[in-house]
């Protein structure tokens, strides 16, 4: 049974490639880092703070298709940790079909986040019990 989170944190760092955003059980204590990318860093970012764009951006851009073609978004699941990748799908509802969209993390967050109300957040039991040891 995936386990419902939030995010908890980002750190967007002007020195590292690499940034860092924490996901926290919402009905627990568990909490852990998944490193992104800047891109998508500054995204969820905006997201969070409500900073409005002069034009669409990416995760914009694929929310307003998907809602546009009559889909809607249910949440995303972080179903899967292999060789220090982890793996997300976007679960959508089209037409009384949930279909699964593969997606990075962190993409998958972003989109979360872009949506009114943002999406549900969930973790596979297994990805915490690799990433927490418990």
């Amino acid at each position: 049974m995936p386990v419902a989170m939030e995010l908890a944190r980002i750190i967007i760092s002007e020195i590292n490639p690499e940034q860092v955003i924490y996901l926290r059980e919402i009905d627990g204590e568990r909490t852990f880092p998944i490193l992104i990318g800047v891109f998508e860093a500054t995204s969820i970012d905006r997201r969070v703070k409500q900073v409005e764009s002069a034009r669409p951006l990416t995760h914009d851009l694929l929310v307003g298709t998907v809602e546009a073609m009559g889909g809607e978004f249910q949440d995303v699941v972080i179903s899967e940790l292999k060789e220090h990748t982890y793996y997300a799908v976007l679960r959508i509802r089209h037409e009384g079909e949930l279909m699964e969209i593969d997606a990075r993390p962190s993409d998958a967050i972003a989109v979360a986040v872009t949506c009114d109300p943002p999406l549900p957040i969930y973790v596979s039991e297994d990805v915490l019990h690799d990433v927490i040891g418990e």
